[in-house]
């Protein structure tokens, strides 16, 4: 007779016996794993949201022209999370944001301190350009799903760069549901992320319009104020250089000093209004004065570098 065949109806019991025990097991980790709530998380790029719901209610995407009650809407996420995944409790919210030097601004350090948030900040570029912000998506995201912490994952934005993030998490059994803002025209967010997750949303205006006020707009009178010459607008303009350099930091000049004598958009406006709030005097219809405020910048940089 063959060692590896049961021996008799002795054998047959014990082998009955562990497979009985076996079965108990299972039923047992069954049990404990079906009494285990699931859980979610909310994952906002707020560069996106800052920009979708700044143009949807304002017409702009300029965060100078408008503020965000990032505290509204953040609850608002929750609250509509609550509904779709009535089941599933809230791990956290993480909100994805740019600074300089990654340093917490003060609106940041509010969002910070609000409870079950948690704030990732990745770095602005010369051009006020989010940079790693993807990247950390992805890390959390990806390390959420493989440890199991969460079995849903909500991911407000629209960056053609998440699809790598969505992914990922997909790849540990994790399910992705993409939330966006309506858009005016188009499309806010990439067709390819769009094709990658488990589902959408679109959040419309009403929705957002409680959460977006429009900053007013400060307006200098020229009648009555001396026209300034032109050499005290430039050193204006080198005073602002100044200030922004100090504020963004020497690697900074790397992205502007290739495009000399223009500069981006951005920083162009940027460098406007500061102008104008010091010289407490507008500049609009002053080709040369304006011309004059870039140069003093320019030279200041260039000194500098």
């Amino acid at each position: 007779m063959d060692d590896a065949q049961p021996s008799g109806p002795t054998e047959l019991a014990r082998i009955s016996a562990r497979l009985d025990r076996t079965n108990e097991l299972l039923q047992r980790m069954l049990a404990e794993v079906a009494k285990t709530p699931s859980t979610h998380a909310i994952f906002v790029d707020a560069g996106y949201v800052y920009a979708a719901a700044g143009l949807l209610v304002t017409g702009t995407e300029d965060r100078r022209s408008f503020d965000l009650d990032a505290e509204g809407i953040i609850e608002a996420f929750i609250d509509k999370a609550r509904t779709i995944f009535a089941d599933s409790r809230l791990l956290r919210v993480y909100w994805y944001d740019g600074a300089r030097r990654r340093s917490h601004t003060t609106e940041q350090q509010s969002i910070a301190e609000l409870p079950d948030v948690k704030v990732r900040l990745g770095n602005l570029n010369a051009n006020n350009q989010q940079k790693g912000v993807d990247s950390l998506i992805r890390t959390d995201l990806e390390s959420l799903a493989r440890h199991r912490a969460i079995s849903d994952a909500a991911l407000v934005g629209g960056d053609e760069d998440l699809v790598s993030a969505v992914e990922a998490a997909q790849g540990y059994g994790a399910r992705v549901h993409l939330w966006g803002i309506e858009a005016g025209e188009g499309r806010n967010q990439a067709e390819p992320l769009l094709w990658e997750v488990d589902s959408q949303r679109t959040f419309e205006l009403d929705f957002c319009r409680p959460y977006v006020t429009r900053r007013p707009v400060t307006t200098y009178e020229n009648e009555g104020t001396p026209r300034p010459s032109r050499e005290s607008v430039r050193f204006i303009g080198a005073q602002i250089a100044a200030t922004w350099l100090g504020e963004r930091g020497r690697d900074s000049l790397a992205d502007l000093l290739p495009g000399h004598p223009y500069l981006p958009g951005s920083v162009d406006q940027e460098l406007l209004v500061e102008a104008e709030r010091l010289l407490q005097r507008s500049l609009r219809g002053h080709a040369d004065l304006r011309r004059a405020l870039r140069d003093g910048f320019w030279q200041h940089l260039q000194a500098q570098y």
